[in-house]
């Protein structure tokens, strides 16, 4: 990196620290994880000097004969990644996606069908604390209390009550496979669109280890980081039918010009993901994520939340340790353990009695089962022992040699 500490040392300094911080801290946060120097490095390029207005061979603006090149890869590659007719590389986020994509099929007042917030759905899906809540009338599903799994039966009864224009499929916060073709039928039946927000597994979908819904949905929405391992980003991937409503939707309705350098970055993550050695990453995450939850089942005061997990994260059940979710993270980032407070399915009310826990960024260092199932276990130890100085210093005596052993650089 570019040495600017003389220029500002302000911020140079606060870079440092966080680099440092990434190579202390076990990162179990589902939505983080390590993007590869390549990626790093083309977003602090010439790429960020250029406003590129518009779409390839149609731009506003001259001087856009290398910035076609990479938008043209850039959307080659994610079509061919997750075998999609249509890719829109250019939304800023997921959130500007699932905007873009509700500009596209909805008018203001439509209704909309999702799962709830509580259950582990995301806030952009109609949470009344979102636009996306305050410009449609949305509705929700959870999941059963016995098993607390998607319950497709009452998932259709409540889109038959509601009859929305658009479902939504995908959520934040939910261990198991998603059926997207029991949302398919869902969807059908009561004449609705499909859309899914695959943000959080979408590098599981790329590696083959969870099934594709671009083949299903009309339309599906991802961020390009988390478990894809690219830059901070969004895109929409569809069938081709509706390419001229969505790119319409981006430029001009939700956008201006396109972050270039972070067009470039998605571009390179996308050939990233296409290698052999992805697909074995992604095998591993979920290998590390089953580790993890195998000690967690075992574990005492702590409740894993649907009993397994087959993805990258799991919610954790803290009532019995009477510590609150915000508590419970706080208590293990002081021993260098990073997770986040989290909402249980059951929940009645924002309290956040839960935290969530994820290995895409520990699978990135080079953590096996056996880590995994050794950062587990520090886990129960802290939250079973909050006031416990010699537990709480023995953990974090163990951080520090696991992350010395798996730097973080990629």
């Amino acid at each position: 990196m570019y040495d600017f500490s003389k220029q500002d040392p302000t911020i140079w300094n606060a870079v440092q620290k966080e680099e440092q911080r990434q190579e202390d801290v076990i990162e179990l946060i589902a939505s983080e994880n390590l993007a590869s120097k390549a990626v790093r490095a083309v977003q602090g390029s010439v790429l960020t000097n250029k406003y590129a207005v518009g779409y390839p061979e149609s731009r506003v603006y001259t001087g856009n004969e290398a910035i076609d090149v990479i938008d043209n890869a850039a959307r080659n590659r994610a079509k061919k990644l997750f075998n999609a007719e249509y890719a829109n590389v250019f939304p800023h986020s997921g959130t500007q996606a699932n905007q873009a994509v509700y500009s596209a099929f909805l008018q203001p007042g439509d209704k909309i069908l999702s799962m709830s917030e509580h259950a582990g759905g995301h806030f952009t899906h109609g949470q009344k604390h979102n636009f996306s809540g305050k410009l449609y009338d949305s509705y929700f599903y959870g999941v059963n209390p016995q098993t607390e799994l998607l319950d497709y039966d009452e998932i259709a009864r409540i889109a038959h009550e509601v009859q929305p224009k658009l479902i939504i499929a995908g959520a934040s916060a939910y261990s198991h496979v998603i059926d997207w073709w029991k949302f398919r039928d869902i969807a059908d039946e009561v004449g609705a669109y499909l859309m899914v927000d695959m943000a959080y597994i979408a590098g599981l979908v790329a590696g083959g280890v969870h099934p594709n819904p671009v083949d299903v949905a009309d339309v599906v929405t991802s961020t390009t980081h988390k478990t894809l391992r690219g830059p901070r980003g969004g895109m929409i991937l569809a069938k081709r039918q509706y390419a001229k409503k969505l790119d319409q939707a981006v430029f001009p309705v939700s956008q201006s010009g396109t972050l270039e350098q972070v067009v470039a970055a998605k571009a390179i993550a996308y050939k990233e993901d296409l290698q052999p050695e992805f697909r074995e990453y992604t095998k591993q995450v979920i290998k590390n994520a089953q580790a993890m939850a195998a000690v967690f089942k075992q574990a005492d005061q702590i409740r894993l939340v649907s009993g397994g997990t087959e993805n990258h994260e799991m919610t954790l059940d803290l009532n019995a340790t009477n510590l609150t979710g915000a508590q419970a993270a706080d208590l293990l980032y002081s021993v260098g353990i990073a997770t986040n407070k989290e909402l249980l399915p059951l929940e009645t009310d924002d309290t956040m009695e839960g935290i969530r826990v994820g290995t895409p960024t520990i699978t990135s260092r080079g953590f096996d089962e056996t880590d995994a199932a050794t950062v587990a276990e520090l886990i129960v130890k802290v939250l079973n022992h909050p006031n416990d100085k010699t537990q709480l210093n023995e953990a974090k005596m163990i951080v520090t040699e696991l992350t010395n052993h798996h730097p973080a650089t990629r």
